[in-house]
């Protein structure tokens, strides 16, 4: 029987000394894909451990969610002992990933060129903010920062007042663009040798998500205001009124349209040359949506999907997390997985978004780790002798449980 076939980046060692959401989803995704994650922690332990409730006997969700397949050391990076730890660490790892403020980085010796002249091979990657240079380099940054500065607020939200999409967007797409990076700048290593500097922020990972609308605004666009998600550039693409619960549709093309003025009895609409084209609805888009809007609302939501999606029309009901957690088609795709932390016991939040043909499993290899519970192992691997581990605990420097 042949033995399993390697995960993507088995043999590839992470060290991440990065804490909180953005940088660590960077790490969470290459642990995914096969690498080993030496997550290094402050000796007090990540601060996203106490970001909660909810906490499963006493660990933060927010926390095990984005901390599976990792091996966890409490290590006090402040001082020249516990640094040459981390240098002896960064010896045999081919990535190297931080999200300090960058006058910090300087201050600890960990600055990009000082890691690059000692470390050649090394793949590093910095996560901010605002990024390594500009005149905003060294403010802090969240995901609510740059929403606000990106546009992303002022687009979102309704009558004209501005709203934070209500999840750790911008740390989640940073965290997604720093794995990308890594990946890539993962072959060159393997095949030429060298390593790289990778800058990431959450600043540019939201620009990234606003680029069709600033690309539009550039092209002479209007400037949008919060509308709640019906000034798309496409006339049809946002929410309606059922008899009992709101609906969305999204009108794509030219085809989708005729479908869609069929299967809701407005052929009327689908006749007229002036509403033929997008460009046309959008000129006239509150007649267009006036007109769906009072065919919709008489209509029950399961009534109105089914004719919608018989006649090919995208649409969907707008799902709670209840739902979408039982959603069949959530189910079948294994989005939610689980791992059985030794704490917070049987833990169960959303797995990597893909599949790869020779997964057999989505289950994570390893559940979060307890704080600093890898610690003795990780040193050990790296030659630190019992009586050297017994030495850096009692100078502070690592933490052992």
């Amino acid at each position: 029987m042949n033995a399993s076939p390697a995960a993507p980046l088995d043999g590839i060692t992470v060290v991440d000394i990065s804490s909180s959401y953005a940088a660590p989803t960077a790490s969470l995704y290459l642990g995914d894909m096969g690498a080993e994650i030496i997550k290094i922690e402050p000796v007090r332990g990540d601060d996203a451990r106490g970001w909660g409730p909810p906490f499963l006997n006493g660990e933060a969700a927010w926390f095990l969610s984005v901390s599976r397949n990792k091996k966890s050391l409490c290590l006090d990076i402040r001082g020249g002992e516990g640094r040459e730890v981390l240098f002896r660490l960064l010896e045999t790892a081919d990535v190297f990933i931080e999200n300090l403020n960058p006058a910090k980085l300087e201050r600890h010796g960990l600055g990009p060129d000082a890691l690059r002249e000692r470390f050649p091979r090394l793949v590093i990657c910095a996560l901010s903010g605002f990024g390594m240079d500009g005149p905003d380099a060294a403010l802090p940054g969240y995901d609510l920062i740059a929403q606000a500065r990106s546009g992303m607020m002022s687009v979102t939200g309704d009558d004209g007042v501005p709203q934070r999409v209500s999840t750790a967007l911008s740390d989640v797409a940073a965290g997604t663009v720093a794995a990308y990076a890594i990946a890539a700048a993962l072959v060159r290593q393997q095949v030429h040798g060298v390593g790289e500097v990778i800058d990431v922020s959450l600043l540019d990972a939201d620009l990234a998500f606003m680029s069709p609308r600033i690309a539009s605004y550039l092209a002479g666009e209007p400037e949008p205001r919060p509308c709640g998600g019906t000034d798309s550039v496409l006339a049809i693409y946002q929410r309606f009124p059922t008899s009992d619960r709101p609906i969305v549709v999204a009108v794509g093309n030219d085809r989708i349209w005729l479908r869609a003025c069929a299967a809701l009895g407005l052929d009327e609409l689908a006749q007229r040359p002036d509403l033929a084209t997008n460009a046309g609805r959008r000129e006239r888009r509150d007649e267009v949506v006036a007109a769906f809007e009072t065919v919709l609302s008489a209509m029950a939501s399961e009534e109105a999907l089914k004719a919608l999606q018989e006649a090919g029309v995208p649409c969907a009901r707008i799902n709670s997390l209840s739902e979408v957690v039982d959603d069949p088609q959530v189910a079948a795709r294994e989005a939610i997985v689980s791992q059985v932390h030794p704490r917070a016991g049987v833990f169960r939040g959303v797995g990597s978004p893909w599949h790869l043909g020779s997964q057999t499993s989505r289950a994570p290899r390893l559940p979060a780790p307890l704080k600093g519970e890898h610690g003795r192992e990780i040193l050990k691997a790296a030659g630190f002798d019992e009586d050297r581990i017994a030495a850096l605990a009692e100078a502070g420097v690592v933490w052992i449980p």
